[in-house]
């Protein structure tokens, strides 16, 4: 029987807030048996580019990423959120180890052909899409009594470093690792889970099935961002990911939010 395993995906937003972050990551630390974290950052990049006087150009979500801008998210995922979280972790007596996809060579990514938006061809840059992870690699750091902490950065094999969205570096590490544990992933983010009313924070859809997601997406119930969160999350279900639960930061662990299922 493969031994349980959580991954933890948190988001930009509760790493930008201290007390909401405080609270995911005491949570997180609670959290039983063998786990992963994978937080984002995109606010706190934003930002800093703005200090720097860089321009961050987003196009349908998704970071524009320049020489620059690279520049930017390697130093702020990488360095002032990931090591952050890792020291914080460390407070709380987790023996945490921050990476990027470069580190130890175990997260590979293409690097973003032109896509079309809308009546436009756009190119995103330095941006990746995961061409391979590693699994023994991490199962050998977890194996060690070490819980990774993974930014949402991937290397092309070249020499280069990678944006990459932190949902799908989440998504393909649980993926990955599927073959060796059993893994929930969970999606940790400012929401009690998928709502059926955007203005009701208590509407949270308890269970959403391939079949039902659907039928919310016709319905517009399931919009925006949500979509490719759970387009995510039922790829990882059929790549052998047990669950996958999405939920608020300060619920995790408590089997609250909502759970995707086949």
């Amino acid at each position: 029987m493969k031994e349980k395993l959580n991954v933890i995906k948190v988001g930009g937003a509760v790493v930008e807030d201290p007390k909401t972050l405080g609270v995911l990551l005491d949570g997180f630390a609670a959290l039983p048996g063998l786990k992963v974290l994978v937080h984002g950052g995109g606010r706190a990049a934003t930002r800093i580019a703005a200090q720097l006087g860089i321009e961050s150009v987003m196009i349908d979500g998704r970071r524009v990423t320049d020489e620059e801008t690279l520049k930017v998210v390697t130093m702020v995922y990488g360095g002032l959120v990931n090591k952050s979280i890792v020291a914080q972790l460390q407070a709380r007596g987790v023996n945490a180890l921050g990476l990027t996809g470069a580190d130890l060579g175990y997260m590979r990514a293409d690097r973003r052909p032109l896509k079309k938006v809308g009546d436009q061809m756009v190119d995103y840059g330095f941006v990746g899409d995961v061409k391979d992870v590693d699994s023994s690699i991490l199962a050998d750091l977890i194996a060690r009594g070490v819980v990774p902490v993974l930014a949402p950065l991937t290397h092309d094999g070249k020499g280069n470093m990678l944006n990459t969205n932190a949902d799908t570096i989440a998504g393909s590490a649980a993926r990955s690792l599927a073959e060796i544990f059993d893994v929930t992933l969970t999606f940790c983010f400012e929401k009690k889970g998928v709502l059926s009313n955007p203005d009701d924070d208590d509407s949270v859809i308890p269970s959403i099935t391939e079949e039902s997601f659907r039928q919310l997406a016709a319905d517009g119930v399931v919009a925006g961002g949500m979509i490719p969160k759970l387009e995510n999350s039922f790829d990882a279900i059929h790549a052998g990911v047990s669950e996958v639960v999405i939920t608020r930061a300060d619920q995790l662990g408590q089997g609250t939010g909502t759970t995707i299922r086949k």
